[in-house]
């Protein structure tokens, strides 16, 4: 990258960063204004940034953005927030997601002729998972019922998680005509079960690592939010090192590690029971280090923490740095991946962005939350802030560059699905927030027993 490349880069995000707050309320979301930026430093404008040499600098940066976002997200979330939430989180994830993929091949299927089963199933696979930071406003609206709020949360934090090893076999098997060696089976296998072991591995040591050094007062808090970023960081590097997949590691990581210091808060708290205040200093250090220890209360691109739980300072490094490589993802996104691929756009490629936005999305949340007692605009609000971002961009990629059967045409829906959720999420966030803020209003004034209205923790 050149100089003026990286003057160019840090200008865009420092002005982003000085107006952030009044872009808030508004119709142009950060991803916008970042991805417009990028098209204008990119080969369409000045040309400071483009594909031939800046390919390894944004794969590099959109993988080291997901990783940390994946294990932030899965650390985030508890196990309270699936039950809490009168199993919104649970229907979308276990029955919304899978009938998206089913969908989204069938769509891919009729509408993208010439590529084969594996290939169709990966553009579904890719396209599946949501995004909560291209729709942030839809999520942090404070109008809008926390059920559906930290619902949406839970689903963004996971479901790129879960979606992998679908990603993993279906890539495998798209491949194995371009391939020798391991078979689709064997590289699923290895991925999941080898990567799945040694991020659970890592994120257990980390967390207890981080509460051994907390508890004897051997650490900073500073530093130690700098132990919680090497737990991604070597989760990843050892299951690329074992042909793994990094972003289950991190991912499985992260729901380990938050798991761990959780158990450790429950542990402080029945000890404070016990023996009364004053008397605890260990559970107080155990305390302290779970509030120390995983990300909650802010919005980022994969994760959206619920509920008040107190475990939240500790990754707020790891969330602010995956927030801020996110952000420079989209940056050059536009540039080096956006601008070179509007050459080759077709219709093809736009009505399946199009179906996947909408039908692709909606009719599968529709499935899942029949019988739920939600209204039909929770279930339409719902259904449409699914966007698609930082996650599908980086499956793309990794699909793009594994060379498969008409990759022009599989990175071609991906970009412009992306591109188009980035415009039609963001602009329409604050709009529809506040409209169905009204609506959840006026409906419960009319029925204080309304089914939106989050239960009590």
């Amino acid at each position: 990258m050149s100089p003026w490349a990286v003057v160019a880069v840090s200008a865009v995000v420092a002005g982003y960063a000085a107006v952030s707050r009044r872009l808030v309320p508004t119709v142009v979301s950060g991803p916008m204004v970042l991805v417009a930026c990028g098209l204008a430093i990119g080969p369409l404008g000045l040309g400071l940034l483009d594909r031939a040499h800046d390919a390894e600098v944004t794969r590099a940066l959109l993988e080291s953005a997901l990783a940390l976002l994946l294990f932030t997200g899965a650390a985030s979330v508890r196990r309270a927030d699936l039950r809490r939430e009168r199993s919104l989180p649970v229907r979308l994830l276990a029955v919304g997601l899978p009938l998206t993929m089913l969908l989204g091949w069938l769509v891919a299927w009729a509408l993208l002729p010439g590529l084969g089963v594996w290939e169709l199933a990966v553009v579904a696979i890719v396209l599946a998972p949501t995004d909560a930071a291209l729709g942030q406003q839809a999520v942090s609206d404070e109008r809008v019922p926390a059920l559906v709020r930290h619902g949406l949360g839970v689903e963004s934090g996971l479901n790129d998680g879960i979606v992998l090893p679908f990603f993993v076999l279906a890539l495998a098997a798209a491949g194995e005509g371009q391939q020798e060696g391991q078979g689709p089976l064997a590289v699923f296998l290895l991925s999941l079960v080898a990567s799945g072991a040694i991020g659970v591995a890592i994120g257990w040591l980390g967390a207890r690592g981080l509460h051994w050094s907390a508890e004897r007062r051997l650490s900073t808090p500073t530093w130690r939010q700098i132990l919680v970023l090497t737990v991604p960081a070597i989760s990843y590097a050892l299951c690329a090192a074992a042909d793994g997949s990094g972003f289950i590691g991190a991912w499985t990581a992260g729901l380990a590690f938050g798991s761990v210091l959780r158990g450790r808060e429950r542990e402080a708290a029945r000890d404070s029971g016990r023996q009364g205040a004053g008397a605890n200093h260990g559970a107080e250090a155990n305390g302290a280090v779970a509030a120390d220890a995983v990300a909650a209360g802010a919005v980022t691109s994969g994760a959206v923490a619920a509920g008040d739980d107190r475990v939240g300072r500790g990754t707020v490094f790891c969330a602010q740095l995956g927030e801020l490589l996110a952000a420079l993802s989209f940056l050059l996104f536009g540039a080096v991946i956006l601008g070179p691929s509007l050459e080759v756009i077709d219709g093809r490629m736009v009505g399946y962005a199009v179906l996947s936005l909408t039908l692709v999305r909606m009719v599968p949340v529709a499935v899942a939350l029949a019988g739920s007692g939600l209204r039909a605009p929770t279930v339409g609000y719902i259904g449409w802030f699914g966007p698609r971002g930082l996650a599908s961009l980086v499956f793309g990629l990794i699909a793009f560059e594994a060379a498969l059967p008409g990759e022009v045409l599989l990175s071609g829906v991906v970009v412009v699905t992306v591109a188009l959720s980035v415009c039609l999420h963001g602009a329409s966030a604050a709009f529809l927030g506040a409209r169905y803020g009204a609506w959840y209003g006026r409906a419960l004034s009319r029925d204080p027993g309304l089914r939106e209205k989050t239960p009590a923790a």
